[in-house]
This record gives structure tokens, sequence and C-alpha cells, in this order.
């Protein structure tokens, strides 16, 4: 599993114009069973996704397609970790 850190380089303004676009970026890999969970950090300076996929490369990979990429808007942090616990109500408790 993969904890995707992605921290603003520029103002949310310019982010807010390819928020939607973003959002259809996750909506796809949500569809495709890899993102699991995801969201704005508090304050809001960058964002937080939980996904699974086979490999760190897949990861970097699919992220090349998150408009906040291809527009040079956010930096990436890829954090793996091997998951041996979990919530019995995870579904409950992403909301």
């Amino acid at each position: 599993m993969f904890i995707i850190e992605l921290t603003y380089k520029v103002p949310n303004e310019q982010i807010d114009g390819y928020l939607s676009a973003h959002r259809a970026f996750l909506d796809h890999y949500y569809a495709a069973g890899n993102f699991i969970a995801s969201g704005a950090k508090v304050p809001r300076d960058g964002g937080i996704i939980l996904a699974q996929a086979a490999s760190k490369e897949e990861v970097t990979a699919l992220l090349r397609e998150d408009p906040f990429y291809q527009h040079q808007l956010a930096d990436y942090r890829i954090i793996e970790f091997t998951a041996t616990k979990k919530a019995n109500n995870i579904q409950d408790l992403v909301a």
C-alpha cells in the first residue's frame, strides 16, 4: 500500500482551476480499485491519497496522469508500507 502526499507549489487559486480535472483523475483510479481514500490536508497546502498498487513504479506512472502533476502544481511524496492490520469497519470510517 502507499500513502501519497501532495504539497502544492502554487496558490490555492491556481489549484482550484484544475480541481475538477484532478477529481476526474481520482474518480478514474477509484473505479480501477487503486485509490482507497483521499482528501485535502489541513491546512489546505496539499492532499493525501491512500492507494494500492503492485509497485511504487505503478503508482508513479499513474500519478503522471494527474493534472496537478502535468501542470507542475504539486510535489509528490510516495510512502510505501505493508498493511498488517485494518479496522473491521474501515468502510464506515472513511466518509
